[in-house]
């Protein structure tokens, strides 16, 4: 990378404050970064290593003063530093991507190719699948009879997609991830559990990015649906029937049950667990490890086990967390009541 700060201002849309001809060499983090580096900084708690930075340019936010070092203000740091990673740094991994098709892939009968797709080694595609133009799919995947890969979209290895199911157009999915499995649904008749069919699908929407080892349950009938945009961490778990929202972020080790309703804009954060048959409301939150068993309206943050509405739930811990003082003061006064109990009776 060798940029001058004008360059970098006029990709990102940000206002210089210093020198617009210094060059800039490197890209890092702020506590990392080296003389000729740029770095950016958007929490305001972290505001004090602005002096203590190493690097020559810092991108921040608009209401930044004006430092001994040259500044590039932005409206968005964060979405700022990211743009001009992606504009000036190669893909991580990017230039490892498969291209073509490989002499070891399988490929069925009735298989649509679209342009420029490339196809790694020991992939089987059933037949009938559709994959997109462009779309690049790792070594070691699986694609099930007549799914559907859209376009750009990218596949680590190992992935399996099974039978039936849609993928949108830009979709990326990391390794191990397991989509259209069959959804969790049994009969018990006298102690013995007999399987339900599942015969529904999944359908991801565009732009939907999916973490490693993620499992998204196809519908016992009809179809699972992942909203376009939506960002799911690794380690999911995404029962049957589940419909999530568009923009939603679904962290570490959650797990919906199946029949659940996701809205738009949702925030499930780590470990959170929902029960089957609810609502979550659009632009709602779940903080971590929060065990939901009902319902939550748009717009409201629940935490805890089971899950309350956020104002409601610290009290109750504030409260579990005097226990010990209310315990010892209990048994002080039932001392002094029995004490003067017995002062009474020898009256």
């Amino acid at each position: 990378m060798k940029k001058t700060v004008k360059e970098i201002a006029e990709l990102i849309g940000g206002q210089i404050v210093g020198d617009p001809g210094l060059v800039v060499t490197g890209i890092s983090g702020i506590k990392e970064a080296v003389a000729g580096d740029i770095t950016f900084l958007a929490n305001p708690k972290y505001f004090p290593l602005l002096e203590k930075t190493q690097a020559s340019v810092v991108i921040t936010p608009f209401d930044t003063q004006a430092l001994l070092k040259t500044i590039i203000r932005t409206q968005n740091p964060s979405l700022a530093f990211a743009k001009l990673m992606s504009l000036v740094v190669p893909s991580a991994g990017g230039k490892y991507h498969p291209k073509g098709i490989h002499p070891t892939a399988i490929i069925g009968n009735g298989v649509s190719l679209g342009k420029d797709a490339a196809i790694g080694a020991y992939t089987v595609v059933e037949d009938n699948v559709s994959i997109g133009d462009k779309a690049v799919i790792h070594a070691g995947c699986y694609l099930g009879h007549n799914s559907k890969i859209g376009r750009e979209t990218l596949l680590y290895a190992h992935v399996s997609i099974r039978e039936e199911v849609i993928i949108g157009d830009r979709v990326i999915i990391h390794n191990g991830t397991v989509i259209g499995s069959d959804g969790f649904g049994f009969a018990t008749v006298d102690g013995l559990h007999h399987k339900i069919p599942q015969i529904g699908t999944v359908e991801i929407g565009d732009d939907v990015e999916i973490g490693a080892n993620v499992t998204i349950d196809r519908a016992r009938f009809d179809k699972t649906v992942i909203g376009k945009g939506t960002k799911i961490d690794n380690l999911v778990q995404i029962a049957h029937n589940v419909v999530i929202g568009q923009n939603s972020i679904i962290v570490a080790q959650v797990g919906i049950s199946g029949s659940t309703t996701i809205g738009k804009s949702v925030i499930l954060a780590g470990q959170a667990g929902l029960v089957g048959h609810i609502n979550i409301g659009d632009n709602a939150v779940v903080m971590a490890q929060s065990g939901v068993n009902k319902s939550v309206p748009a717009g409201v943050a629940v935490w805890g086990y089971p899950a309350k509405p956020i104002g409601i739930a610290r009290r109750v811990n504030a409260a579990v967390q005097n226990l010990p003082k209310l315990y010892n003061t209990i048994t002080e006064l039932k001392k002094r009541i029995e004490e003067l109990e017995a002062k009474i009776k020898d009256k």
